[in-house]
């Protein structure tokens, strides 16, 4: 599948070693074509990690000599979260980066997520993030068009100053492939030691660093035995009772996408252990779900509500009352309207954006957001990274916790809750998404003609009913499925208006 997410498939049937190759070596036509060049080569370089699934390391291999053979200089990173490659790439003034990854797919996916950064910008400027859609796009077509031709296509550009399609490529054009220091010895990696350096300055620049309070906030993490668990290990230290998938197999111990019905194991331990929250991760860490302190889980639409929380609290009591006033925090359309009861109290304002990490990033940019995210468990900070980061959100939560000295259960009762229901619909490929739409929209056109609800068609369909919820209908960036996601005031309600 190809998308704005990047290209994933079943690993040894569609996604392979040489799938690998091929796609990395369009990215690496895509840089070149461009004038993102390092100074000192003359050739773009590539972040390249992998999130730890087992076999991913045969992807991450292949795609770095797709990169190399293409004329990029590839920084190894090897098992790293996909937050901790952006970083890395804003530290470096990296051209891109490149994340082997199917993110909350299950055990026998994999795939490439791409990430870009402007260029110009120095070294240590925060701005590497999933592409826009005309860069995806462009990837995607050109990715097209050389599987279309012979095997070993040369997927460069014929343009000026570029070697002629087919031609072999000059000694100084072919890349480098270095690696990054692994770490060892209870020390952790470059790169995530350089993700935990930004995230613990942002976090002193709040007042809301490694104090007495928050060490003593104790949790239980799952990091399904992939690339979140080193960084968890690490930020949390003597706050982490208890590891679960913190693992170097690669094999996760249960479905990865971090939701109720998969974190039965996580909320058990919760419980047993009396931690303070228990803190669940998707396999390449960019999407985090939180446990309460009785072992229940509260759903990931509340951990950008806590995170909001957190930032927005901690502006006002380190700059007084009106620090926050003013503030924006961006989010999709398909996020819970609790963001906005949060952003109220403080006099701050959300903007909603289509659905997409790279749609939330572009606002955020525009509008200088101090926060943005998706209501999936994904938290933008841009003082660390504008990609989702699953332990900027554990760091903000846990801060949370020790400012307020509430627990996670009473932080969630002081939010103004609403009944949200989520549900996929297959459909044999995503050709059959336009007239689902157009079925959808059909069966709400009564209610919309006579003014009971609104329509916005930015993103598939959002149907809004005022006080008594929402609809939105959309196809998947990943997956042949409409996602179908409704809010209202009760679940009877929000049902209602999925099955309606």
């Amino acid at each position: 599948m190809l998308s704005v997410s990047g290209c994933r498939g079943i690993f040894g049937r569609s996604m392979t070693p040489e799938v690998a190759a091929r796609f990395a070596s369009v990215v690496a036509a895509e840089l070149t074509a461009g004038a993102a060049r390092q100074p000192t080569t003359g050739r773009p370089l590539v972040i390249l990690a992998r999130d730890g699934r087992a076999a991913g390391d045969l992807l991450l291999r292949a795609a770095a000599a797709g990169l190399a053979a293409g004329g990029c200089d590839v920084l190894d990173c090897g098992v790293a979260m996909t937050p901790t490659v952006g970083v890395m790439v804003d530290a470096h003034a990296a051209a891109a980066g490149l994340i082997i990854t199917a993110s909350h797919n299950p055990q026998e996916w994999n795939g490439l997520k791409v990430v870009t950064r402007a260029r110009g910008l120095g070294r240590g400027v925060v701005d590497a993030c999933a592409p826009a859609k005309a860069a995806a796009d462009a990837i995607i077509a050109r990715f097209k068009a050389a599987s279309g031709g012979a095997a070993g296509a040369d997927a460069r550009p014929a343009a000026s100053g570029a070697p002629a399609r087919g031609a072999p490529p000059g000694p100084l054009e072919v890349g480098t492939i270095t690696e990054s220091a692994r770490g060892g010895l209870g020390l952790p990696s470059a790169p995530t030691t350089a993700h935990l350096e930004r995230l613990r300055a942002a976090l002193r620049d709040l007042g809301m660093h490694d104090d007495r309070r928050s060490m003593a906030v104790k949790c239980v993490v799952d990091s399904v035995n992939a690339s979140g668990v080193e960084a968890s290990r690490e930020f949390l230290g003597a706050r982490l009772m208890h590891h679960l998938g913190a693992g170097a197999s690669g094999v996760f111990p249960h479905t990865p996408e971090p939701t109720r019905e998969n974190l039965t194991a996580l909320c058990e331990f919760v419980a047993k252990k009396h931690a303070d929250a228990g803190f669940a991760q998707d396999p390449d860490a960019d999407r985090l779900a939180i446990i309460d302190e009785r072992g229940d889980y509260i759903g990931e639409e509340y951990t950008l509500v806590l995170c909001a929380q957190a930032v927005l609290g901690a502006m006002v009591e380190r700059h007084g009352p009106d620090a926050a006033r003013g503030a924006t925090i961006v989010v999709n359309l398909s996020t819970s309207r609790m963001i906005e009861d949060v952003a109220v109290r403080y006099g701050a304002r959300v903007l909603r954006a289509a659905v997409g990490e790279a749609n939330v990033v572009e606002l955020m940019k525009r509008e200088g957001a101090i926060l943005g995210g998706e209501g999936n468990g994904g938290v933008i900070w841009p003082r660390v990274t504008y990609i989702r980061d699953s332990l900027t959100a554990m760091a903000l939560v846990i801060g949370l916790l020790a400012r307020t000295g509430r627990t996670v259960g009473q932080l969630v009762a002081e939010v103004p809750s609403y009944a949200i229901v989520k549900r996929k619909v297959d459909l044999p490929d995503l050709s059959r998404a336009a007239p689902a739409l157009a079925a959808v929209k059909q069966r709400f056109e009564p209610r919309i003609a006579a003014g009971e609800a609104t329509i916005d068609e930015q993103d598939g369909l959002r149907i809004d009913f005022g006080p008594r919820g929402w609809l939105h209908v959309r196809a998947s960036n990943t997956e042949p499925i409409l996602r179908l996601i409704a809010e209202a005031p009760t679940v009877a309600e929000a049902e209602g208006l999925v099955g309606g």
